[in-house]
């Protein structure tokens, strides 16, 4: 969590919600990373939706696209967050202050397969770093936070087990 939380967010506003302006920071440049992780995953698996081919062609367009629009009304509810706490919402994710685990794929469009075990471990890394941050929000009293990566947890566990369930025998 430490290397996460060592991001900039950009000028923050004075509020007076319970929850310490040091936590409201952190929360913020947190949750500034987890909006851009999950942009990149929606664009990953809106790209993977687009260019699947093989047998398991129809479940894994249709199970992306539930994925996609999921993760594109999710990242609504976290900037909305980010601003709630006091802060802005990132702007420029190429500036090298929100450092990414998620990756768009290089070097050409991954087979059927590829595409599935990429799209598990992106879930997973993302539910991993949210969970992190919902333990400090509930440590430190900020329980929305805690609630909204509650919800986000419990998505990304259950794409990355339906994905999963794709490709395991």
């Amino acid at each position: 969590m430490s290397n996460v939380l060592k991001v900039e967010t950009p000028k923050s506003e004075p509020i007076k919600t319970g929850v310490s302006a040091d936590v409201r920071a952190q929360l913020a440049k947190h949750l500034s990373v987890m909006l851009a992780e999950t942009y990149m995953l929606t664009v990953k698996s809106h790209l993977y939706h687009w260019n699947v081919v093989g047998p398991l062609f129809k479940s894994i367009h249709d199970l992306t696209e539930d994925h996609y629009e999921n993760m594109f009304a999710a990242t609504d509810e976290l900037a909305e967050r980010v601003r709630a706490l006091g802060h802005r919402a990132p702007v420029n994710v190429q500036d090298g202050k929100l450092k990414l685990t998620i990756q768009l794929p290089s070097g050409g469009m991954p087979n059927a397969h590829d595409m599935i075990a990429d799209l598990v471990e992106s879930h997973e890394t993302i539910s991993a770093e949210m969970r992190d941050m919902a333990a400090y929000a509930g440590d430190n009293g900020d329980v929305v936070t805690e609630d909204l990566l509650t919800e986000r947890i419990t998505f990304h566990e259950k794409a990355a087990w339906m994905l999963r369930a794709l490709i395991t025998e």
